[in-house]
């Protein structure tokens, strides 16, 4: 997988298209702003609430990227990050993730930049994709099952970093 990838979709008649691109120590300001968000904050378990926690949370995701174990991806609006889209790398499968900003809920963004990197995923050859959300997150469901997600089943929750039962969907590449 390339570490430098930048990805894009398609611009549907009512939204731009969008770029995914590695996280930037330039997007910090950003991430301070985005995650004062209630709803992110209730549904991801990595605060970011100051530049410290935000610039950490970028060389993080660089390092990641790093080694191939986690490919991150700021998903930009024009050039507001409005997003986040992350595969988890392990063997042949990975666990896909995402959140989006207030401003963004609702208008397809999720699912496009969950379709992108899924198509990069598989076009790597990883043969599973994983998602995982919390049971409670219907928004996160409908994204996921509208992108091919099948569900699979309900996991216990997993205190401290899943502190909640979360639905598992799963897709293939297909046929």
């Amino acid at each position: 997988m390339t570490h430098t990838a930048t990805l894009r979709t398609a611009a549907p008649p009512t939204a731009p298209g969008l770029a995914l691109r590695p996280w930037r120590p330039a997007d910090v300001p950003a991430l301070v702003a985005i995650g004062r968000d209630p709803d992110l904050l209730r549904w991801t378990n990595t605060p970011v609430s100051d530049e410290a926690q935000a610039a950490e949370w970028v060389r993080t995701q660089n390092r990641g990227r790093e080694s191939g174990e986690r490919f991150a991806f700021a998903v930009l609006e024009g050039l507001a990050p409005v997003g986040h889209v992350v595969l988890k790398i392990a063997g042949p499968r990975a666990e896909v993730g995402y959140w989006t900003v207030p401003r963004a809920r609702g208008k397809g963004v999720a699912g496009r930049a969950l379709e992108a990197v899924t198509t990069w995923a598989f076009d790597a050859g990883l043969t599973r994709l994983e998602l995982l959300h919390q049971v409670d997150n219907a928004a996160s469901c409908r994204v996921a099952e509208r992108g091919g997600y099948a569900y699979d089943r309900t996991l216990p929750a997993a205190p401290p970093a899943y502190p909640h039962d979360g639905h598992l969907h799963v897709r293939r590449p297909s046929a």
